[in-house]
Protein backbone atom coordinates (compact mmCIF):
# COMPACT_ATOMS: atom_id res chain seq x y z
CA UNK A 1 0.00 0.00 0.00
CA UNK A 2 1.53 3.33 -1.09
CA UNK A 3 1.72 6.27 1.28
CA UNK A 4 -0.90 8.35 -0.54
CA UNK A 5 -3.25 5.41 -0.88
CA UNK A 6 -2.90 4.75 2.83
CA UNK A 7 -3.61 8.39 3.66
CA UNK A 8 -6.75 8.25 1.52
CA UNK A 9 -7.83 5.01 3.22
CA UNK A 10 -7.12 6.48 6.65
CA UNK A 11 -9.16 9.58 5.83
CA UNK A 12 -12.01 7.34 4.66
CA UNK A 13 -11.80 5.36 7.89
CA UNK A 14 -11.98 8.55 9.97
CA UNK A 15 -14.90 9.81 7.89
CA UNK A 16 -16.86 6.58 8.30
CA UNK A 17 -16.30 6.58 12.05
CA UNK A 18 -17.40 10.22 12.22
CA UNK A 19 -20.54 9.48 10.22
CA UNK A 20 -21.41 6.58 12.52
CA UNK A 21 -20.73 8.46 15.76
CA UNK A 22 -24.08 10.18 16.20
CA UNK A 23 -26.60 7.67 14.77
CA UNK A 24 -24.98 4.58 16.30
CA UNK A 25 -24.31 6.30 19.62
CA UNK A 26 -27.92 7.50 19.84
CA UNK A 27 -29.18 4.07 18.79
CA UNK A 28 -27.22 2.38 21.58
CA UNK A 29 -28.50 4.94 24.09
CA UNK A 30 -32.05 4.18 22.97
CA UNK A 31 -31.34 0.45 23.20
CA UNK A 32 -30.49 0.68 26.89
CA UNK A 33 -33.13 3.23 27.91
CA UNK A 34 -36.14 1.85 26.06
CA UNK A 35 -38.83 0.11 28.11
CA UNK A 36 -39.97 -2.04 25.18
CA UNK A 37 -38.73 -5.58 24.68
CA UNK A 38 -38.47 -7.35 21.34
CA UNK A 39 -40.26 -10.67 20.93
CA UNK A 40 -37.02 -12.66 20.83
CA UNK A 41 -35.85 -10.86 23.97
CA UNK A 42 -39.04 -11.78 25.82
CA UNK A 43 -38.39 -15.39 24.87
CA UNK A 44 -34.91 -15.21 26.37
CA UNK A 45 -36.25 -13.68 29.59
CA UNK A 46 -38.83 -16.43 29.94
CA UNK A 47 -36.15 -19.04 29.35
CA UNK A 48 -33.88 -17.73 32.11
CA UNK A 49 -36.74 -16.68 34.40
CA UNK A 50 -36.07 -12.93 34.38
CA UNK A 51 -38.52 -10.08 34.78
CA UNK A 52 -37.28 -7.45 32.36
CA UNK A 53 -39.09 -4.70 34.27
CA UNK A 54 -37.20 -5.41 37.50
CA UNK A 55 -34.04 -3.51 38.43
CA UNK A 56 -30.99 -4.83 40.26
CA UNK A 57 -28.79 -3.34 42.95
CA UNK A 58 -25.10 -3.34 42.18
CA UNK A 59 -24.39 -6.50 44.25
CA UNK A 60 -27.20 -8.35 42.44
CA UNK A 61 -25.93 -7.08 39.07
CA UNK A 62 -22.44 -8.27 39.99
CA UNK A 63 -23.60 -11.72 41.11
CA UNK A 64 -25.54 -12.21 37.88
CA UNK A 65 -22.52 -11.20 35.80
CA UNK A 66 -20.12 -13.46 37.71
CA UNK A 67 -22.48 -16.46 37.68
CA UNK A 68 -23.12 -16.11 33.96
CA UNK A 69 -19.40 -15.86 33.24
CA UNK A 70 -18.46 -18.85 35.39
CA UNK A 71 -21.08 -20.96 33.60
CA UNK A 72 -19.56 -19.80 30.30
CA UNK A 73 -16.11 -20.92 31.43
CA UNK A 74 -17.44 -24.36 32.37
CA UNK A 75 -19.25 -24.78 29.05
CA UNK A 76 -16.24 -23.83 26.92
CA UNK A 77 -13.99 -26.05 29.04
CA UNK A 78 -16.34 -29.00 28.62
CA UNK A 79 -16.63 -28.55 24.85
CA UNK A 80 -12.85 -28.75 24.52
CA UNK A 81 -12.57 -31.79 26.76
CA UNK A 82 -15.15 -33.76 24.69
CA UNK A 83 -14.12 -32.36 21.31
CA UNK A 84 -13.17 -35.71 19.79
CA UNK A 85 -16.77 -36.94 20.01
CA UNK A 86 -18.36 -33.78 18.63
CA UNK A 87 -19.39 -33.32 14.97
CA UNK A 88 -16.94 -31.44 12.77
CA UNK A 89 -14.09 -32.28 15.14
CA UNK A 90 -11.86 -32.93 12.08
CA UNK A 91 -10.53 -35.99 13.91
CA UNK A 92 -8.69 -33.81 16.41
CA UNK A 93 -8.16 -35.14 19.94
CA UNK A 94 -9.61 -33.68 23.12
CA UNK A 95 -7.80 -30.57 24.33
CA UNK A 96 -5.62 -31.16 27.43
CA UNK A 97 -6.85 -29.95 30.82
CA UNK A 98 -4.41 -27.05 31.30
CA UNK A 99 -4.91 -25.65 27.82
CA UNK A 100 -8.70 -26.08 28.07
CA UNK A 101 -8.67 -24.14 31.35
CA UNK A 102 -6.61 -21.32 29.86
CA UNK A 103 -8.65 -21.10 26.65
CA UNK A 104 -12.02 -21.15 28.42
CA UNK A 105 -11.05 -18.26 30.67
CA UNK A 106 -9.43 -16.45 27.77
CA UNK A 107 -12.57 -16.28 25.62
CA UNK A 108 -15.03 -15.65 28.45
CA UNK A 109 -12.94 -12.69 29.63
CA UNK A 110 -12.81 -11.16 26.12
CA UNK A 111 -9.04 -11.74 26.06
CA UNK A 112 -8.84 -14.43 23.36
CA UNK A 113 -5.30 -15.35 24.32
CA UNK A 114 -4.36 -18.44 22.33
CA UNK A 115 -1.59 -20.73 23.58
CA UNK A 116 -2.18 -23.06 20.63
CA UNK A 117 -2.49 -23.18 16.85
CA UNK A 118 -6.28 -23.12 16.27
CA UNK A 119 -6.29 -25.04 12.99
CA UNK A 120 -4.25 -27.84 14.60
CA UNK A 121 -6.06 -27.92 17.94
CA UNK A 122 -9.76 -27.09 17.60
CA UNK A 123 -12.51 -28.48 15.39
CA UNK A 124 -15.27 -26.39 13.89
CA UNK A 125 -17.85 -27.15 16.59
CA UNK A 126 -15.66 -25.86 19.41
CA UNK A 127 -14.73 -22.84 17.29
CA UNK A 128 -18.26 -21.68 16.51
CA UNK A 129 -20.33 -23.17 19.39
CA UNK A 130 -17.79 -22.36 22.08
CA UNK A 131 -15.43 -19.58 21.12
CA UNK A 132 -17.60 -17.58 18.71
CA UNK A 133 -20.54 -17.65 21.13
CA UNK A 134 -18.32 -16.26 23.87
CA UNK A 135 -17.15 -13.56 21.48
CA UNK A 136 -20.72 -12.27 21.51
CA UNK A 137 -21.33 -12.79 25.21
CA UNK A 138 -18.08 -11.34 26.54
CA UNK A 139 -18.46 -8.24 24.37
CA UNK A 140 -22.06 -7.82 25.55
CA UNK A 141 -20.97 -8.11 29.19
CA UNK A 142 -18.44 -5.32 28.67
CA UNK A 143 -21.09 -3.06 27.14
CA UNK A 144 -23.54 -3.88 29.94
CA UNK A 145 -21.04 -2.95 32.65
CA UNK A 146 -20.23 0.33 30.90
CA UNK A 147 -23.93 1.18 30.66
CA UNK A 148 -24.37 0.37 34.36
CA UNK A 149 -21.62 2.89 35.22
CA UNK A 150 -23.17 5.53 32.96
CA UNK A 151 -26.47 5.01 34.78
CA UNK A 152 -24.63 5.65 38.02
CA UNK A 153 -23.80 9.15 36.79
CA UNK A 154 -27.25 9.72 35.30
CA UNK A 155 -29.54 8.44 38.08
CA UNK A 156 -30.46 10.23 41.29
CA UNK A 157 -31.08 8.61 44.68
CA UNK A 158 -31.52 5.18 43.19
CA UNK A 159 -30.59 1.87 44.74
CA UNK A 160 -30.45 0.10 41.38
CA UNK A 161 -28.27 0.36 38.27
CA UNK A 162 -30.29 -1.65 35.73
CA UNK A 163 -30.75 -5.33 34.97
CA UNK A 164 -27.73 -7.37 33.86
CA UNK A 165 -29.80 -9.91 31.92
CA UNK A 166 -31.70 -7.22 30.02
CA UNK A 167 -28.57 -5.19 29.23
CA UNK A 168 -26.62 -8.23 28.01
CA UNK A 169 -29.49 -9.61 25.93
CA UNK A 170 -30.13 -6.26 24.25
CA UNK A 171 -26.43 -5.77 23.52
CA UNK A 172 -26.37 -9.10 21.66
CA UNK A 173 -29.77 -9.02 19.95
CA UNK A 174 -29.91 -5.36 18.95
CA UNK A 175 -26.25 -4.44 18.40
CA UNK A 176 -23.69 -7.22 18.09
CA UNK A 177 -25.67 -9.86 16.18
CA UNK A 178 -27.18 -7.72 13.39
CA UNK A 179 -23.98 -5.77 12.82
CA UNK A 180 -21.94 -8.99 12.76
CA UNK A 181 -24.20 -10.51 10.12
CA UNK A 182 -23.69 -7.50 7.86
CA UNK A 183 -19.94 -7.51 8.53
CA UNK A 184 -19.66 -11.22 7.75
CA UNK A 185 -21.36 -10.72 4.39
CA UNK A 186 -18.93 -7.92 3.55
CA UNK A 187 -15.96 -10.08 4.54
CA UNK A 188 -17.21 -12.99 2.43
CA UNK A 189 -17.50 -10.60 -0.52
CA UNK A 190 -13.91 -9.58 0.19
CA UNK A 191 -12.64 -13.15 -0.02
CA UNK A 192 -12.78 -14.42 3.58
CA UNK A 193 -13.80 -18.08 3.54
CA UNK A 194 -17.01 -19.46 5.07
CA UNK A 195 -17.59 -23.20 4.83
CA UNK A 196 -17.50 -26.46 6.75
CA UNK A 197 -15.11 -28.24 4.40
CA UNK A 198 -12.50 -30.58 5.84
CA UNK A 199 -8.81 -29.95 5.35
CA UNK A 200 -8.03 -30.39 1.66
CA UNK A 201 -4.76 -31.80 0.36
CA UNK A 202 -3.54 -30.04 -2.80
CA UNK A 203 -0.43 -30.04 -4.97
CA UNK A 204 1.44 -26.83 -5.65
CA UNK A 205 2.93 -25.81 -9.02
CA UNK A 206 6.25 -27.26 -7.90
CA UNK A 207 4.67 -30.62 -7.13
CA UNK A 208 4.89 -30.24 -3.36
CA UNK A 209 1.93 -31.12 -1.16
CA UNK A 210 0.01 -28.69 1.02
CA UNK A 211 -3.03 -28.95 3.27
CA UNK A 212 -5.58 -26.15 2.92
CA UNK A 213 -7.87 -25.62 5.94
CA UNK A 214 -11.48 -24.50 5.71
CA UNK A 215 -14.02 -23.44 8.28
CA UNK A 216 -16.71 -20.87 9.16
CA UNK A 217 -14.15 -18.09 9.26
CA UNK A 218 -16.06 -14.98 8.11
CA UNK A 219 -18.78 -15.34 10.74
CA UNK A 220 -16.18 -15.60 13.51
CA UNK A 221 -13.98 -12.89 12.02
CA UNK A 222 -16.85 -10.40 12.08
CA UNK A 223 -17.58 -10.66 15.81
CA UNK A 224 -13.89 -11.13 16.56
CA UNK A 225 -13.31 -7.54 15.40
CA UNK A 226 -16.68 -5.94 16.19
CA UNK A 227 -16.60 -7.28 19.75
CA UNK A 228 -12.89 -6.40 20.17
CA UNK A 229 -12.19 -10.07 20.92
CA UNK A 230 -9.23 -10.84 18.66
CA UNK A 231 -8.91 -14.63 18.67
CA UNK A 232 -8.05 -15.88 15.19
CA UNK A 233 -9.51 -18.88 13.43
CA UNK A 234 -5.96 -19.55 12.24
CA UNK A 235 -2.65 -19.23 14.03
CA UNK A 236 -1.54 -16.31 11.85
CA UNK A 237 -4.71 -14.44 12.87
CA UNK A 238 -5.54 -11.51 10.56
CA UNK A 239 -2.27 -11.96 8.71
CA UNK A 240 -3.72 -15.17 7.23
CA UNK A 241 -5.17 -14.61 3.72
CA UNK A 242 -8.25 -16.70 4.57
CA UNK A 243 -9.05 -14.27 7.42
CA UNK A 244 -7.86 -11.04 5.85
CA UNK A 245 -7.18 -11.35 2.11
CA UNK A 246 -6.57 -7.78 0.97
CA UNK A 247 -5.62 -4.28 2.09
CA UNK A 248 -9.23 -3.10 2.00
CA UNK A 249 -10.49 -6.01 4.13
CA UNK A 250 -7.78 -5.09 6.62
CA UNK A 251 -9.06 -1.51 6.74
CA UNK A 252 -12.61 -2.82 7.11
CA UNK A 253 -11.53 -4.96 10.06
CA UNK A 254 -9.92 -1.90 11.68
CA UNK A 255 -13.20 -0.06 11.15
CA UNK A 256 -15.09 -2.87 12.88
CA UNK A 257 -12.88 -2.98 15.94
CA UNK A 258 -12.98 0.83 16.37
CA UNK A 259 -16.68 1.29 15.60
CA UNK A 260 -18.38 0.63 18.94
CA UNK A 261 -15.60 1.93 21.23
CA UNK A 262 -15.44 5.25 19.38
CA UNK A 263 -19.24 5.70 19.37
CA UNK A 264 -19.92 4.79 23.01
CA UNK A 265 -18.91 8.32 24.17
CA UNK A 266 -21.97 9.58 22.25
CA UNK A 267 -24.09 7.04 24.14
CA UNK A 268 -22.56 8.30 27.38
CA UNK A 269 -23.30 11.94 26.53
CA UNK A 270 -26.85 11.08 25.51
CA UNK A 271 -27.63 9.16 28.68
CA UNK A 272 -26.21 11.80 31.06
CA UNK A 273 -27.98 14.57 29.16
CA UNK A 274 -24.90 16.48 28.00
CA UNK A 275 -23.38 15.64 24.61
CA UNK A 276 -20.41 17.89 25.39
CA UNK A 277 -19.24 15.34 27.95
CA UNK A 278 -19.20 12.69 25.26
CA UNK A 279 -17.19 14.91 22.93
CA UNK A 280 -14.63 15.53 25.70
CA UNK A 281 -14.17 11.77 26.18
CA UNK A 282 -13.99 11.28 22.40
CA UNK A 283 -11.36 14.03 22.07
CA UNK A 284 -9.24 12.35 24.74
CA UNK A 285 -9.48 8.97 23.05
CA UNK A 286 -8.73 10.39 19.61
CA UNK A 287 -5.71 12.41 20.74
CA UNK A 288 -4.08 9.40 22.39
CA UNK A 289 -4.89 7.21 19.38
CA UNK A 290 -3.34 9.60 16.84
CA UNK A 291 -0.24 10.13 19.00
CA UNK A 292 0.28 6.39 19.38
CA UNK A 293 -0.21 5.73 15.65
CA UNK A 294 2.30 8.41 14.68
CA UNK A 295 4.87 7.15 17.17
CA UNK A 296 4.57 3.50 16.10
CA UNK A 297 4.77 4.41 12.41
CA UNK A 298 7.90 6.53 12.94
CA UNK A 299 9.59 3.79 14.97
CA UNK A 300 8.87 1.19 12.28
CA UNK A 301 10.29 3.40 9.53
CA UNK A 302 13.26 4.82 11.39
CA UNK A 303 14.08 2.30 14.10
CA UNK A 304 16.12 -0.88 13.99
CA UNK A 305 19.44 0.53 12.76
CA UNK A 306 21.02 1.30 9.41
CA UNK A 307 19.90 -1.92 7.71
CA UNK A 308 16.25 -1.23 8.43
CA UNK A 309 16.54 2.36 7.25
CA UNK A 310 18.32 1.28 4.09
CA UNK A 311 15.48 -1.13 3.34
CA UNK A 312 12.97 1.68 3.77
CA UNK A 313 11.51 0.35 7.01
CA UNK A 314 11.15 -2.81 9.08
CA UNK A 315 9.25 -5.32 6.94
CA UNK A 316 10.14 -8.47 8.88
CA UNK A 317 6.96 -10.09 10.14
CA UNK A 318 4.73 -7.92 7.95
CA UNK A 319 2.64 -8.83 4.92
CA UNK A 320 3.46 -7.08 1.64
CA UNK A 321 -0.24 -6.51 1.00
CA UNK A 322 -0.48 -4.39 4.17
CA UNK A 323 2.99 -2.84 4.36
CA UNK A 324 4.38 -0.88 7.28
CA UNK A 325 1.58 1.67 7.31
CA UNK A 326 -1.23 -0.87 7.30
CA UNK A 327 0.56 -2.97 9.92
CA UNK A 328 1.16 0.03 12.19
CA UNK A 329 -2.49 1.08 11.95
CA UNK A 330 -3.76 -2.41 12.72
CA UNK A 331 -1.28 -2.89 15.58
CA UNK A 332 -2.18 0.46 17.12
CA UNK A 333 -5.91 -0.16 16.80
CA UNK A 334 -5.65 -3.68 18.17
CA UNK A 335 -3.60 -2.82 21.26
CA UNK A 336 -5.37 0.45 22.08
CA UNK A 337 -8.59 -1.57 22.09
CA UNK A 338 -8.81 -4.94 23.82
CA UNK A 339 -8.88 -6.75 20.48
CA UNK A 340 -5.44 -8.31 20.30
CA UNK A 341 -5.88 -9.37 16.67
CA UNK A 342 -2.79 -8.92 14.49
CA UNK A 343 -2.10 -8.60 10.78
CA UNK A 344 1.65 -8.59 11.44
CA UNK A 345 3.91 -10.08 14.08
CA UNK A 346 4.50 -7.64 16.94
CA UNK A 347 7.54 -9.64 18.05
CA UNK A 348 9.23 -8.63 14.77
CA UNK A 349 8.55 -4.91 15.23
CA UNK A 350 11.52 -2.72 16.01
CA UNK A 351 12.25 -2.60 19.76
CA UNK A 352 10.60 0.81 20.19
CA UNK A 353 7.77 -0.15 17.84
CA UNK A 354 7.08 -3.24 19.92
CA UNK A 355 7.29 -1.06 23.01
CA UNK A 356 4.48 1.12 21.66
CA UNK A 357 2.12 -1.85 21.33
CA UNK A 358 2.94 -2.71 24.94
CA UNK A 359 2.51 0.88 26.14
CA UNK A 360 -0.87 1.05 24.40
CA UNK A 361 -2.08 -1.72 26.69
CA UNK A 362 -0.39 -0.20 29.73
CA UNK A 363 -2.39 2.99 29.22
CA UNK A 364 -5.39 0.90 30.24
CA UNK A 365 -6.72 0.43 26.70
CA UNK A 366 -8.81 3.58 26.90
CA UNK A 367 -8.13 5.09 23.47
CA UNK A 368 -10.73 3.95 22.61
CA UNK A 369 -10.48 0.64 24.48
CA UNK A 370 -12.59 -2.47 24.16
CA UNK A 371 -16.36 -2.50 23.70
CA UNK A 372 -17.61 -1.15 27.01
CA UNK A 373 -14.29 -1.65 28.78
CA UNK A 374 -12.75 1.37 27.09
CA UNK A 375 -15.58 3.66 28.17
CA UNK A 376 -15.68 2.56 31.79
CA UNK A 377 -11.88 2.64 31.93
CA UNK A 378 -11.63 6.23 30.75
CA UNK A 379 -14.50 7.30 33.02
CA UNK A 380 -12.51 5.94 35.96
CA UNK A 381 -9.57 8.08 34.86
CA UNK A 382 -11.93 11.06 34.55
CA UNK A 383 -12.94 10.52 38.19
CA UNK A 384 -9.25 10.46 39.18
CA UNK A 385 -8.55 13.60 37.12
CA UNK A 386 -11.44 15.46 38.77
CA UNK A 387 -10.21 14.36 42.19
CA UNK A 388 -6.69 15.64 41.48
CA UNK A 389 -8.08 18.94 40.22
CA UNK A 390 -10.18 19.25 43.37
CA UNK A 391 -7.10 18.71 45.55
CA UNK A 392 -5.19 21.41 43.66
CA UNK A 393 -8.07 23.88 43.84
CA UNK A 394 -9.04 23.08 47.43
CA UNK A 395 -12.63 22.16 46.51
CA UNK A 396 -14.77 19.07 46.83
CA UNK A 397 -14.34 17.22 43.53
CA UNK A 398 -17.46 16.67 41.45
CA UNK A 399 -18.06 14.95 38.13
CA UNK A 400 -21.37 15.31 36.31
CA UNK A 401 -23.00 16.59 39.48
CA UNK A 402 -21.84 13.65 41.61
CA UNK A 403 -19.42 14.19 44.51
CA UNK A 404 -16.20 12.22 44.37
CA UNK A 405 -15.66 11.34 48.00
CA UNK A 406 -13.51 8.85 49.85
CA UNK A 407 -15.51 5.78 48.79
CA UNK A 408 -15.51 6.77 45.13
CA UNK A 409 -11.80 7.52 44.90
CA UNK A 410 -10.91 4.32 46.76
CA UNK A 411 -12.89 2.27 44.25
CA UNK A 412 -11.29 4.15 41.36
CA UNK A 413 -7.84 3.58 42.86
CA UNK A 414 -8.47 -0.13 43.32
CA UNK A 415 -9.58 -0.28 39.69
CA UNK A 416 -6.41 1.18 38.18
CA UNK A 417 -4.08 -0.60 40.64
CA UNK A 418 -5.43 -4.08 39.86
CA UNK A 419 -4.02 -4.47 36.36
CA UNK A 420 -0.43 -3.30 37.00
CA UNK A 421 -0.31 -5.47 40.12
CA UNK A 422 -1.19 -8.52 38.04
CA UNK A 423 1.26 -7.57 35.27
CA UNK A 424 4.22 -6.93 37.53
CA UNK A 425 3.53 -9.84 39.87
CA UNK A 426 3.09 -12.31 37.02
CA UNK A 427 6.26 -11.16 35.27
CA UNK A 428 8.30 -11.18 38.48
CA UNK A 429 7.12 -14.61 39.57
CA UNK A 430 7.96 -16.06 36.15
CA UNK A 431 11.59 -15.10 36.72
CA UNK A 432 11.77 -15.55 40.49
CA UNK A 433 10.30 -18.92 41.45
CA UNK A 434 12.87 -21.75 41.32
CA UNK A 435 11.81 -24.33 38.79
CA UNK A 436 9.47 -21.91 37.07
CA UNK A 437 12.34 -19.69 36.01
CA UNK A 438 14.16 -22.69 34.54
CA UNK A 439 11.03 -23.74 32.70
CA UNK A 440 10.39 -20.24 31.40
CA UNK A 441 13.95 -19.51 30.34
CA UNK A 442 14.90 -22.89 28.90
CA UNK A 443 11.70 -24.14 27.30
CA UNK A 444 9.59 -21.04 26.79
CA UNK A 445 11.69 -18.05 25.75
CA UNK A 446 13.40 -18.43 22.41
CA UNK A 447 15.11 -15.05 22.58
CA UNK A 448 17.35 -14.49 25.62
CA UNK A 449 18.26 -11.13 27.12
CA UNK A 450 16.24 -7.94 27.03
CA UNK A 451 13.95 -9.11 24.25
CA UNK A 452 13.13 -12.31 26.13
CA UNK A 453 12.20 -10.25 29.16
CA UNK A 454 10.01 -8.07 26.92
CA UNK A 455 8.24 -11.17 25.62
CA UNK A 456 7.25 -12.28 29.12
CA UNK A 457 6.30 -8.73 30.13
CA UNK A 458 4.16 -8.38 27.00
CA UNK A 459 2.49 -11.70 27.75
CA UNK A 460 1.31 -10.69 31.22
CA UNK A 461 0.45 -7.16 30.08
CA UNK A 462 -1.75 -8.63 27.38
CA UNK A 463 -3.41 -11.11 29.73
CA UNK A 464 -4.10 -8.63 32.55
CA UNK A 465 -5.54 -6.07 30.14
CA UNK A 466 -7.63 -8.77 28.39
CA UNK A 467 -5.99 -7.95 25.07
CA UNK A 468 -4.78 -11.32 23.83
CA UNK A 469 -1.99 -10.32 21.43
CA UNK A 470 1.51 -11.68 21.97
CA UNK A 471 5.15 -11.46 21.12
CA UNK A 472 5.56 -14.67 19.15
CA UNK A 473 8.91 -15.80 20.58
CA UNK A 474 7.34 -17.50 23.60
CA UNK A 475 5.95 -21.01 23.97
CA UNK A 476 2.98 -20.32 26.22
CA UNK A 477 1.46 -23.82 26.36
CA UNK A 478 3.23 -24.84 29.58
CA UNK A 479 1.71 -25.75 32.96
CA UNK A 480 2.93 -22.57 34.64
CA UNK A 481 1.85 -20.18 31.91
CA UNK A 482 -1.51 -21.87 31.30
CA UNK A 483 -2.31 -21.60 35.01
CA UNK A 484 -0.80 -18.18 35.75
CA UNK A 485 -2.11 -16.49 32.62
CA UNK A 486 -5.54 -18.01 33.20
CA UNK A 487 -5.60 -16.59 36.73
CA UNK A 488 -4.35 -13.19 35.54
CA UNK A 489 -6.98 -13.01 32.78
CA UNK A 490 -9.77 -13.92 35.21
CA UNK A 491 -8.72 -11.45 37.89
CA UNK A 492 -7.85 -8.76 35.32
CA UNK A 493 -11.36 -8.95 33.91
CA UNK A 494 -13.61 -9.42 36.90
CA UNK A 495 -11.92 -7.58 39.77
CA UNK A 496 -12.06 -4.22 37.91
CA UNK A 497 -15.68 -4.91 36.95
CA UNK A 498 -16.56 -5.46 40.62
CA UNK A 499 -15.07 -2.06 41.46
CA UNK A 500 -16.88 -0.47 38.51
CA UNK A 501 -20.26 -1.81 39.62
CA UNK A 502 -19.64 -0.78 43.23
CA UNK A 503 -18.79 2.72 42.01
CA UNK A 504 -21.93 2.77 39.85
CA UNK A 505 -24.03 1.86 42.87
CA UNK A 506 -22.39 4.54 45.00
CA UNK A 507 -22.95 7.23 42.37
CA UNK A 508 -26.53 6.20 41.62
CA UNK A 509 -27.42 6.55 45.32
CA UNK A 510 -26.31 10.19 45.35
CA UNK A 511 -28.38 13.22 44.49
CA UNK A 512 -26.97 15.61 41.90
CA UNK A 513 -25.13 18.66 43.16
CA UNK A 514 -25.99 21.88 41.31
CA UNK A 515 -23.09 23.37 39.34
CA UNK A 516 -21.55 26.52 40.83
CA UNK A 517 -18.84 28.95 39.80
CA UNK A 518 -16.35 26.68 41.54
CA UNK A 519 -17.37 23.56 39.63
CA UNK A 520 -14.70 22.23 37.27
CA UNK A 521 -16.02 22.28 33.68
CA UNK A 522 -15.42 18.79 32.32
CA UNK A 523 -16.39 19.48 28.72
CA UNK A 524 -13.67 21.98 27.81
CA UNK A 525 -10.25 21.46 26.19
CA UNK A 526 -8.55 22.18 29.53
CA UNK A 527 -10.18 19.11 31.05
CA UNK A 528 -9.28 17.02 28.01
CA UNK A 529 -5.65 18.03 28.59
CA UNK A 530 -5.93 17.21 32.30
CA UNK A 531 -7.44 13.81 31.53
CA UNK A 532 -4.74 12.97 29.00
CA UNK A 533 -2.07 14.06 31.47
CA UNK A 534 -3.61 11.93 34.22
CA UNK A 535 -3.69 8.84 32.02
CA UNK A 536 -0.06 9.31 30.94
CA UNK A 537 1.15 10.14 34.44
CA UNK A 538 -0.51 7.17 36.13
CA UNK A 539 0.80 4.78 33.46
CA UNK A 540 4.33 6.23 33.44
CA UNK A 541 4.73 6.10 37.22
CA UNK A 542 3.49 2.53 37.26
CA UNK A 543 5.25 0.95 34.31
CA UNK A 544 8.31 3.03 33.37
CA UNK A 545 10.83 1.04 35.48
CA UNK A 546 9.83 -2.31 34.00
CA UNK A 547 9.62 -0.92 30.45
CA UNK A 548 13.12 0.50 30.90
CA UNK A 549 14.40 -3.01 31.65
CA UNK A 550 12.95 -4.49 28.47
CA UNK A 551 11.89 -2.79 25.23
CA UNK A 552 13.29 0.65 26.07
CA UNK A 553 16.70 -0.76 26.98
CA UNK A 554 16.70 -2.87 23.82
CA UNK A 555 15.65 0.07 21.67
CA UNK A 556 18.33 2.39 23.07
CA UNK A 557 21.05 -0.26 23.01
Amino acid sequence: MTTWLFIAALATLALLLALCYRPLGDYMAHTFTSRKDLRVERGVYRLVGVDSASEQSWPAYMRSMLAFSVVGILVVYLLQRIQHWLPYSLGLPNVPEGLSFNTAISFVTNTNWQSYSPELTLGYTVQFAGLAVQNFISAAVGIAVAIALVRGFALRRMGTIGNFWVDTTRAIVRILLPFSIVAAVVLIAGGVIQNFNPVEAVHTLTGAGQNLPGGPVASQEAIKELGTNGGGFFNANSAHPFENPTAWTSMFEVFLLLLIPFTLPRTFGKMVGDHRQGYAILATMSTLFVASLVALTVFEYQGGGAATQAAGGAMEGKEDRFGILGSALFGTSSTLTSTGAVNSMHDSFTPLGGMMTMVNMMLGEVAPGGVGAGLYGILIMAVVAVFLAGLMAGRTPEYLGKKIGGREIKLASLYFLTTPTLVLAGTALSFAIPGVVNSVEKTTIWNPGQHGFSEVLYMFTSAANNNGSAFAGVTANTPWLNASLGAVMFLGRFLPIVFILALAGSLAAQDKVPATTGTLPTHRPQFVGLLIGTILLVSALTYFPVVALGPLAEGLH
